[in-house]
Formats: C-alpha cells, sequence, structure tokens
C-alpha cells in the first residue's frame, strides 16, 4: 500500500498492523496477561475476562490460531506461540506505557477505558518515545 495521500482510520491500521485487527489485539493482550498468571488458559476464563460469551473468544482464538499467534486445539487450552508470546508481550507493554502516560497527565492512578480507546492507533515507534518521555519525567 502506498503511504502517500490520506487513508480511511482502517487503511491505515492494515498498513501498521497487517491482518491483527484491534479486537485481536485486545484478545492477545488478555491471553499474554492470563499466561503470566496461569500455566493454561481456558476460553471461558478468557471470556470472562473480557466481558463476552464463551462462543465470541473461541471464534477470535480461531482467528489468532489462524495468524499463528496461538495454539488452540478443539477443547483445549490456549497456548502462545513464539511469535503470538512476543506480540502479546509488546501489546501489554503498549498497554502500560499508555496507562502511566495518562495518569501522569491526568493526575489518577487509572486510566483503563481511555488506554482502551487510544492504544490500538499508536505506532511502535510513538511507544517507544513515549516510555522515553515516562523515563526522563520520572528522573526528575
Amino acid at each position: 500500500m502506498d503511504k502517500e495521500g490520506f487513508y480511511t482510520l482502517k487503511g491505515y491500521t492494515m498498513m501498521e498492523h497487517g491482518l491483527i485487527t484491534s479486537s485481536m489485539e485486545d484478545y492477545l493482550e488478555m491471553i499474554c496477561r492470563m499466561s503470566e498468571q496461569s500455566k493454561v488458559v481456558r476460553i471461558s476464563s478468557l471470556a470472562q475476562a473480557l466481558h463476552v460469551k464463551p462462543p465470541s473468544a473461541s471464534k477470535m482464538a480461531g482467528n489468532l490460531r489462524a495468524q499463528e499467534l496461538i495454539e488452540f486445539p478443539k477443547y483445549g487450552y490456549i497456548t502462545l506461540t513464539p511469535m503470538g508470546k512476543k506480540l502479546g508481550e509488546y501489546l501489554v507493554q503498549r498497554h502500560e506505557t499508555i496507562g502511566r502516560l495518562l495518569c501522569l497527565i491526568n493526575g489518577t492512578q487509572d486510566e483503563l477505558e481511555e488506554v482502551e480507546k487510544i492504544e490500538h492507533f499508536l505506532s511502535p515507534r510513538t511507544v517507544l518515545n513515549i516510555r522515553k518521555f515516562l523515563e526522563q519525567q520520572e528522573k526528575k
């Protein structure tokens, strides 16, 4: 895709992320978080954590499996592939970085809703620069 000119939000998203959608990022981020807490991630637990119905979580798990980000045998547990783990860890780090920034500028302790609304639209370069900015602020 040519990067010159204007695109729709979906167009920019596809250039940035390829075939992974914002929803897929949310699920992968949660699977990564849950994997850090427990060796197994079940569809029912994932659905509960994201406040969705189990069939929706199962369908998304199938989409993530098709992208080779997770392994998910029928009626089995969800596990991250090496590529899924790497991307999932980045998504968790991105979420935490943006949360820290918003809490700093808003003088709050929790900005979960705001983070969820904007995290998918920032490039890795911007997230890295936000993290550097926060480190500079913490040194002051």
